[in-house]
C-alpha cells in the first residue's frame, strides 16, 4: 500500500475524519492546476483534469467521467477502485460505506456550494487540507510576471470592460460584484501571466465596484511600470492575505458573487464580513465568451498558421517509417514554435496509436511511448496558445492502409461532424439542442461516445471556456454570434482505436427567417486536411461529399502560401 495513503489515514484518523474527498481541481476551479495545487496526482500519480477522489479508513476510490476511466484504470494503483461517475457517483458510494453521521472531511477552498449540495446527505466537516500537510518538497506557488495583452489581440481597452461590466453589476443592484474566476480576471484587465501550463493566466481574484474601479489581489512584485501605467488609477494591487480584511470594506452592501464559481471558503469570508452576498452570473462571462472583431479575426488567423503547422506535421508524418507517439509530439511543437506569436501548447498533445486512442484523454510517456504501426489508426488533438487566439484541433490519420471497420466508424463520426457543421438555428438556442445531430449516426448502430461534442475556447486564454457548449447535458447558456466551440464527434472501440474529429467553429448570425427572428449558423475556422482514406464515400450524401469539398478547397487556399512546394503538392493530393 502507498505510504502516502497511510499516512493520509493516519492524520483523518487522529481528527476523527472517517472519509476525504479531494478534486482535481485547485482552488481556482482551473483543470489545468500549477504544480503546487496537483494534489491528486501527487497521491494517486492519476494526471487527468477532472475527477475526485474519496480515501476512507480500509477503501480508496477514484471518479472520473468516461473520458478518463481507462486512463485511471492505468495510472493508479490497485489501492484505488476506479468507477465511472455514470454508473455511481461518489456521495452514493461513500453513503454505501460508512455508518450514518460519521464526518467527512472536505477542503473549503476546494468546493462551490452547488458542488457541496450532491453530498447533503452526508455529515461533512470543513477542514484544512490534509494533502498540503503531507507533501513534502511540495513545489512553490506560481507567481510569474504579469503582463499586458495588447488591445491589437484584446480588441478593447481594460477601461471599456470595466465600463461595461460596472453598468451589468448596477443592474443587479449590488455594489460590487466578486470575480473569483481567473480567465474573468484577466479578460476584464487585458492581463496575462504563466502561472499555469498551457493556460496563459494569472491566478488571481478581483472585486470590481459599480464605478468601474477594481482592487485586483497579487503581489505588487509581479506588476512592472508598463503594466502599472496601463491599468490606470482605477486599479488597486492589493496582497492576496489582504482579502479578509478588505472585504469588510464592503459590510452592509451588496456583492454580486457567482454561486457556481466562487468557494464556499470565499462565501464564509463574505458573511463574517457583514457583507449582503446576491447571487448571480460572474458579469464578465457572457461578455468575454462573445469575442469581438477583433478577436475573432486574430482567431482565424491563428487556426490558419496553427493549420499549416499540423498540416505540415500530418505531410512529414506519411513519410516516416518507426515514429514514435512522442516523437510526433516533439515535431509538432517545434513546427509551432516556428510562428513568431505562438506561446506554448493549449493543452497537453494527446498522441494516441492504436489502442492509446481509444483512451479518450491519453498522454503519451517515456514509460507508455508506443511506435505508430501499420493498419492501425492514429488520434492527434493538439492546440497552441498564440497572443492572437487559442486553437484546438483533432485528426484521426490512417497509418498505412485502413481496415473496413475503421473507414466505416470514420464515416459515422464524420457525419455527425458535418451535420452540426452545417446546423442553422434560431436566437435562443442552446448547445445540448444540438447535440444530436452529431451523435445520430452513431446512435443509429447503437454506438455513443462518452464525452461532449463541443467546449467554449477563449481568445488567447482557456481551452475550455463556458458558459457556451454542446452535449448531452439539459440546458446551457443560448448561443449567440461570436461565441467560439468545438465541434468533435468521436467514437472509441476500447482496446483496439479511437476516432476523433475536431474543428473549431465560431457562431455566425444568418438571414433572418420570419417574423424577422434572427437566425445563427456555425462557420469553421480549424483550417487542415481530414484524412480521406478513411472516409468511405458510398455512406455520403452528395451534400456532405460538397461541404467536404468546399471545406478542402478553402484549406488549400488558405494554406498554400504558408507550405513550401512538396508540402502543396502533398495538401492538393490528400484532399483532392
Amino acid at each position: 500500500m502507498s505510504s502516502k495513503l497511510l499516512k493520509l489515514r493516519k492524520l483523518l484518523a487522529e481528527q476523527g475524519i472517517a472519509a476525504y474527498i479531494q478534486p482535481v481541481h485547485d482552488e481556482w476551479m482551473g483543470e489545468y492546476p500549477p504544480a503546487n495545487n496537483r494534489r491528486v496526482e501527487w497521491l494517486t500519480d492519476f494526471t487527468g483534469s477532472a475527477g475526485l477522489v474519496v480515501v476512507l479508513m480500509d477503501k480508496a476510490a477514484m471518479f472520473v467521467d468516461g473520458r478518463y476511466t481507462l486512463q485511471a484504470q492505468n495510472q493508479v494503483s490497485h489501492d484505488y477502485e476506479v468507477f465511472n461517475s455514470a454508473d455511481i457517483t461518489s456521495q452514493i458510494w461513500i453513503l454505501q460505506q460508512v455508518e450514518s453521521g460519521a464526518k467527512i472531511g472536505y477542503d473549503p477552498k476546494l468546493y462551490t456550494k452547488g458542488m457541496l449540495e450532491k453530498y447533503r446527505s452526508l455529515s461533512l466537516v470543513p477542514i484544512k487540507n490534509p494533502i498540503d500537510e503531507l507533501w513534502e518538497n511540495r513545489p512553490i506557488a506560481p507567481a510569474t510576471k504579469i503582463f499586458v495583452h495588447e488591445v491589437k489581440y484584446s480588441g478593447e481597452l481594460s477601461q471599456s470592460k470595466r465600463e461595461r461590466v460596472a453598468e451589468t453589476i448596477k443592474k443587479t443592484g449590488a455594489d460590487a460584484a466578486f470575480i473569483s474566476v481567473p480567465e474573468s480576471v484577466n479578460w476584464l484587465l487585458n492581463i496575462r501571466a504563466r502561472d499555469t501550463e498551457n493556460t496563459p493566466l494569472c491566478l488571481a481574484g478581483a472585486i470590481i465596484e459599480s464605478d468601474g474601479g477594481v482592487n485586483l489581489y497579487v503581489d505588487e512584485s509581479r506588476i512592472d511600470n508598463e503594466l502599472r501605467k496601463d491599468l490606470g488609477e482605477g486599479v488597486k494591487i492589493l496582497k492576496p492575505a489582504s482579502l479578509a480584511d478588505s472585504l469588510r470594506e464592503f459590510e452592509a452592501k451588496k456583492m454580486l458573487v457567482d454561486g457556481q464559481a466562487a468557494s464556499v471558503f470565499i462565501l464564509d469570508l463574505l458573511k463574517e464580513a457583514k457583507v449582503e452576498v446576491i447571487e448571480g452570473q460572474d458579469p464578465c462571462t457572457l461578455f468575454k465568451a462573445i469575442k469581438n472583431p477583433v478577436e475573432i479575426s486574430g482567431m482565424r488567423n491563428a487556426h490558419i498558421r496553427d493549420g499549416a503547422a499540423v498540416t505540415k506535421l500530418l505531410c512529414w508524418l506519411e513519410k516516416q517509417k518507426n515514429i514514435t507517439e512522442l516523437e510526433v509530439v516533439d515535431k509538432l511543437f517545434a513546427l509551432r514554435k516556428q510562428n513568431e506569436l505562438f506561446v506554448e501548447p493549449s493543452f497537453d498533445t494527446i498522441s494516441g496509436s492504436g489502442a492509446h486512442g481509444a483512451i479518450v484523454h491519453y498522454r503519451a510517456t517515456p514509460e507508455s511511448n508506443r511506435t505508430l504501426q501499420q493498419g492501425e489508426l492514429f488520434l492527434l488533438d493538439s492546440g497552441g496558445q498564440y497572443f492572437d487566439g487559442t486553437t484546438d484541433i483533432t485528426r484521426t490519420i490512417a497509418i498505412g492502409t485502413p481496415k473496413p471497420e475503421h473507414k466505416t466508424s470514420f464515416t459515422r463520426v464524420l457525419k455527425g461532424h458535418i451535420a452540426l457543421a452545417m446546423a442553422k438555428f434560431p436566437e435562443g438556442t442552446a448547445g445540448s439542442q444540438l447535440d444530436v445531430l452529431a451523435r445520430q449516426y452513431l446512435w443509429q448502430e447503437g454506438l455513443d461516445y462518452d464525452h461532449g461534442t463541443g467546449h467554449g475556447v477563449g481568445c488567447f486564454s482557456g481551452v475550455h471556456e463556458g458558459p457556451q457548449s454542446i452535449s448531452k447535458r439539459a440546458g446551457g447558456a443560448s448561443l449567440a454570434a461570436g461565441m467560439v466551440l468545438s465541434n468533435e464527434p468521436g467514437y472509441y472501440k476500447a482496446g483496439e482505436y479511437g476516432i476523433r474529429i475536431e474543428n473549431l467553429v465560431v457562431v455566425v448570425e444568418k438571414p433572418s427567417g420570419e417574423n424577422s427572428r434572427k437566425f445563427f449558423a456555425f462557420e469553421t475556422i480549424t483550417c487542415a486536411p481530414i484524412d480521406k482514406n478513411l472516409i468511405d464515400f458510398t455512406m455520403l450524401s452528395d451534400i456532405e461529399k460538397n461541404w467536404l469539398t468546399n471545406y478542402h478547397d478553402w484549406v488549400k487556399t488558405e494554406l498554400a502560401p504558408l507550405l513550401d512546394s512538396e508540402e502543396q503538392k502533398w495538401i492538393s493530393h490528400i484532399s483532392s
